[in-house]
């Protein structure tokens, strides 16, 4: 009677741990990166009534043990790290983890662990937790990251400038008609003209004008001179000869498909009758006319005169204006003079045993000796997940399977009572018998 009677409370307790699991994964199913929880049971030693009998052939039977059960014991409380629904935010500084893998986050120079991205930026421009944890990745050096360095805490420099980009490549397409009068006879001379802002070594946005004049054709060919003029009008560069087949209307020279300004040209430019500040790179600016099967090719057919300068490659100073994150982890900076570059990679790490990992509160995560040693790398290798930018990892709690649990538990937990009741009238009534 006794033995029924605590192998009730056994029950209750284990129950009532079971309750407080339910429970605990039903607070926090809008938690951000939470992963839900299960209580594992199982029985405790049993007594031995009587013990096995051996076998004697053709004369005695064997037999089994007689035990009795001394109740049930809380066995283990396991996390479950599958995936959790993708909820879109917008927030550029939300991560989500697509698969296997943690953010690293350095919390008062202690590592820890989480699934949740849901970051923001303090004032010194470092990613951070909401607690204040900083998140570990590798910053990049001048565009270029080094994942062999030791991981630090990200950092989105906002406000940061990248220096101007000279002009080394302009590209040409477009169509020069075969068909246009030359600028030898025709009165007044038939100029067809193209301009673009190129930008020297401070940033400086210069005007070039690209002048085309027809001459008297060459055997099979159809001769242009080219001429560039700087925002005066002075004439810095050309004649330069450009030939197209009569046979195809494509470039026959140069064969190189380029025609070059030199630094020594492009120091004569003038802006208002005077040198701007600035220099040009010392290969110069190439005047590109696309390779021979290009689609932006220049051509010299005849027909519609549709020649531009379609781009060029330099850019003046830039600043940071926003940033996102690609698939590897890598955070990538987007400045208001239309370049890009890398600011830094996020550091994922994983465990050969995530559910040895210790709850610490705050939707962080501690190693233990038997999650293993965290191994860090970048996103979408070594068996870690990909990430997206813009959205968080919500709980992976599920209600309905929760809710049922709630019910076993609370049958459980009340039969368990009913034991205890039982048991305690049974002793009643053997206390009666004295009367």
């Amino acid at each position: 009677m006794l033995r029924s009677m605590f192998a009730g409370v056994s029950g209750l307790r284990s129950h009532q741990v079971m309750m407080d699991v339910v429970g605990n994964n039903i607070a926090n199913v809008n938690t951000v990166g939470y992963k839900s929880s299960s209580a594992t049971f199982s029985d405790v030693l049993s007594q031995t009534v009587r013990g096995a009998g051996l076998a004697s052939l053709g004369t005695q039977g064997g037999s089994n043990e007689a035990q009795v059960g001394l109740g049930v014991r809380l066995q283990a409380i396991q996390m479950s790290f599958s995936q959790g629904a993708t909820q879109l935010t917008g927030r550029s500084t939300d991560f989500a983890i697509q698969g296997d893998g943690l953010f690293v986050v350095n919390v008062g120079g202690t590592q820890a662990f989480s699934r949740a991205g849901s970051f923001s930026l303090d004032s010194l421009g470092q990613l951070v937790t909401p607690e204040g944890g900083l998140v570990q990745g590798w910053q990049a050096t001048n565009g270029v990251v080094n994942t062999n360095a030791s991981i630090s805490g990200m950092r989105i420099p906002v406000g940061q400038t990248i220096p101007a980009d000279t002009t080394n490549s302009i590209q040409i397409g477009g169509n020069l008609p075969s068909n246009a009068a030359d600028g030898v006879t025709a009165v007044p001379a038939a100029v067809i003209s193209s301009s673009i802002n190129v930008f020297n070594s401070l940033g400086t946005s210069i005007p070039l004008r690209v002048d085309y004049t027809k001459v008297p054709n060459t055997a099979g060919n159809v001769d242009w001179n080219v001429k560039v003029y700087d925002p005066d009008g002075n004439q810095i560069a050309g004649p330069m000869t450009l030939q197209f087949s009569q046979s195809n209307g494509e470039i026959a020279v140069p064969a190189t498909r380029t025609l070059n300004l030199s630094a020594a040209q492009l120091s004569t430019i003038q802006v208002g009758g005077a040198s701007p500040s600035g220099t040009f790179d010392a290969t110069g600016i190439d005047l590109n006319l696309g390779t021979a099967t290009g689609a932006d090719r220049l051509t010299g057919a005849s027909g519609t005169n549709s020649v531009s300068a379609l781009s060029q490659d330099g850019a003046p100073i830039g600043t940071l204006v926003s940033f996102g994150v690609s698939q590897e982890g890598l955070v990538s900076g987007v400045f208001n003079n239309g370049k890009n570059q890398q600011l830094g990679q996020i550091a994922l790490a994983t465990f050969a045993n995530p559910g040895g990992l210790e709850k610490a509160g705050g939707s962080l995560y501690h190693s233990t000796v038997n999650s293993g040693n965290a191994i860090i790398g970048t996103a979408g290798t070594g068996g870690r997940g990909t990430m997206s930018g813009g959205t968080v990892e919500m709980s992976n709690v599920d209600l309905a399977a929760e809710f049922t649990n709630l019910i076993v538990a609370q049958r459980g937990f009340q039969a368990n009572s009913r034991i205890i009741t039982a048991s305690d009238e049974v002793l009643q009534d053997l206390v009666n018998m004295k009367h």
